[in-house]
């Protein structure tokens, strides 16, 4: 089952060719970012804390549901399903 994640311009420089999209087989979230460590280890340490928790900043989305509306981590993928990184974004 093959799902889309969407990598925001901030986090792009930890992909390999700094791409927009990784495209991923996962049934679930949690499966997503496993991949993610071993595929792109800086973008996954930049999602996810030393323990495999998701940071603070960070919130997860699959289409427009919030993840931790929903199963958290262990929120189920379908085929065709969109899983965008939102990061905080400050300023002054």
């Amino acid at each position: 089952m093959t799902v889309t994640v969407q990598i925001p311009a901030t986090l792009r420089a930890y992909c390999h060719e700094a791409t927009a999209e990784l495209m991923l087989s996962a049934a679930t979230v949690r499966a997503a970012l496993v991949q993610m460590e071993r595929s792109h280890p800086m973008l996954y340490q930049s999602i996810c804390d030393e323990t495999g928790a998701v940071r603070r900043h960070v919130h997860l989305f699959v289409n427009n549901s919030f993840v931790s509306d929903r199963e958290g981590l262990d929120t189920a993928l379908a085929p065709g399903d969109v899983l965008s990184i939102m990061p905080a974004v400050s300023g002054g």
